[in-house]
């Protein structure tokens, strides 16, 4: 160690030793207050409409509009903002002029279907006369019901309350006009006040009244089909698809357009993708079906948590990453693929780092300043006037880092590769091309009815990717490994349910084994080889698959 790193290293201790124990007594700090404090029963304000006080400094609303104010209890001392974050808590508090919602006359007369099932906001589901569905959900949110009942009657119940600031209340109006630019679907969200005197929703006012909503198109049937979705059949929801998809190899993802989508969260900063946040258009082509992404429920757009003592501390790497905030560049894609990590794996496989750099550099091309700025442009205009030139600012910032964040979400996503079948016969062919370069053939085999039909062929850089993982699933499948190499990459074999084989006919120099077989040890024929090791069992839960990420 030189004179230098000597001086540098008890630095580098200390200052990680003093993060350390502030950490440790914020911590303990928080327990104290969860612990010995009771939950604010008289969190959320009454109502949202602008008091009479509070309308002395607005101008006259107009014909059939209020001025609202949706989070006015999310404003507080510069005290509690300097443990507890500013996040978006001006824009929650400032004066709004919206519409006020009449169901009976909103989209021609809307009629309530069910309440949703979210934990946190507020939600429905309607219907026009015609069948078509809308969501109507609440703006502000109560995470209460997401803890466990001991800690919903004490202090972590206000502070999990009071970082719903965190969010954007408008980032959802914005979505569109950037979708309409990329070809990606989108509903058209719309914002309203639920006066407080309104007994449309029968059992349900004391849950609406006085509150501000997002009303939005649903796809769910026929009678939701528009022009956009040209060829299109029917709608399905992520887990009718992913099922649909692993029994059957006539089933596939659109996946350059997902990768599209997804590139688009990234540039909204939307973090919470999981696969609910998503339906799919089903779209018939010749003898198989592809799923198109429709992208929903955009509340975490603009997501701001990173201020405030306590936050910044709980949104770092080795807490709580995903809740990454919005700024104008790119600084952890990592955190944008947390939440999706499941749906990201299995509907992106296909796709190489020249793929997604396509993709990007195309959407830098159409989302011009001019749609961006028009994009901004549908935020409420006190909103607009007080964070559109901040936004519209972080917004291009963004899209001119496009093709360095298609990158970091390669490399994130190359690490390791899922590659599944289905229940149907496959064929897997998996050649060691050289010391770089592994290539996987997914084949559906030829029947009386079709001819042969490659599903997958893709070519993998040893730079790029430590482990390939290969699932037949169910059907008597077939798996082939070649190819006399020095070095490569790390290949697991899951045969499934089945009669299958698999033959492992490749070799890479050295004693350590770069393929690993997974099978049951009867009712298959396996030739090991001397490149394979042997990991087959009695356990049947050795075909396990997680296909629809519950």
């Amino acid at each position: 160690m030189t004179g230098e790193e000597a001086l540098y290293f008890p630095l580098t201790f200390k200052r990680f030793f003093v993060q350390i124990t502030l950490c440790r007594s914020l911590v303990l700090l928080f327990m104290a207050l969860a612990l010995n404090s009771c939950a604010d029963n008289d969190f959320f304000q009454e109502d949202a409409l602008a008091t009479e006080e509070e309308l002395k400094e607005l101008p006259p609303a107009g014909k059939d509009s209020l001025w609202v104010i949706p989070g006015r209890h999310y404003k507080r001392s510069g005290f509690h903002n300097f443990f507890w974050g500013n996040h978006n808590r001006d824009i929650w508090a400032t004066p709004v002029k919206l519409p006020v919602l009449d169901i009976n006359t909103a989209q021609g007369g809307l009629s309530i279907v069910k309440r949703g099932g979210g934990f946190q906001s507020t939600s429905f589901e309607l219907a026009d006369s015609t069948g078509r569905v809308y969501a109507l959900r609440s703006i502000d949110k109560d995470p209460i019901h997401v803890v466990s009942k001991f800690w919903r009657h004490t202090f972590v119940s206000n502070v999990l309350r009071d970082q719903t600031s965190a969010g954007n209340p408008y980032g959802a109006v914005v979505v569109p006009v950037l979708a309409q630019a990329i070809g990606i679907p989108h509903s058209s969200p719309k914002l309203y006040y639920i006066s407080a005197t309104d007994t449309s929703f029968g059992k349900y006012n004391n849950l609406v009244q006085g509150k501000v909503f997002l009303l939005e198109q649903k796809y769910k049937s026929t009678a939701d089909l528009t022009p956009f979705f040209k060829g299109v059949v029917d709608f399905e929801d992520s887990e009718d698809a992913l099922r649909k998809r692993f029994k059957s190899n006539r089933y596939q993802f659109d996946q350059k357009t997902f990768a599209r989508a997804r590139l688009l969260d990234m540039l909204l900063g939307d973090w919470d993708r999981h696969k609910g946040q998503w339906d799919w258009a089903v779209k018939p082509t010749g003898h198989d079906t592809i799923f198109m992404p429709i992208p929903k429920d955009r509340d975490q757009v603009f997501f701001k948590m990173h201020d405030g003592l306590v936050p910044s501390i709980a949104t770092s790497k080795v807490m709580a990453r995903k809740f990454h905030s919005f700024d104008d560049d790119f600084s952890d894609v990592k955190a944008y693929m947390i939440n999706a990590k499941f749906i990201d794996e299995r509907l992106l496989n296909e796709l190489t780092r020249e793929d997604l750099q396509q993709i990007a550099h195309s959407m830098k091309s159409a989302l011009t300043d001019k749609v961006i700025e028009a994009a901004v442009r549908q935020l409420p205009t006190a909103i607009y006037t007080l964070k559109g030139e901040e936004i519209s600012h972080n917004l291009k910032s963004r899209r001119d880092l496009l093709d360095k964040a298609a990158d970091k979400m390669y490399r994130q996503l190359a690490k390791k590769v899922i590659i599944a079948g289905s229940d149907e016969v496959e064929h897997f062919t998996v050649n060691r091309l050289d010391d770089e370069y592994t290539e996987v053939i997914l084949t559906r085999p030829a029947t009386k009815q079709f001819p042969a039909t490659e599903l997958y062929r893709r070519t993998f850089n040893r730079s790029d990717t430590e482990q390939l993982i290969l699932y037949g699933l169910a059907g008597d499948d077939k798996f082939i490994l070649t190819g006399n190499v020095n070095n490569g990459i790390k290949i697991k074999v899951y045969g499934g349910l089945g009669e299958d084989e698999i033959s492992d006919r490749s070799r890479v120099k050295g004693w350590k084994k770069y393929t690993e077989i997974y099978d049951t040890e009867r009712g298959n024929e396996i030739d090991f080889g001397t490149e394979a090791k042997d990991k087959t069992t009695r356990d049947v839960r050795v075909h396990a698959f997680d296909r629809e990420g519950n």
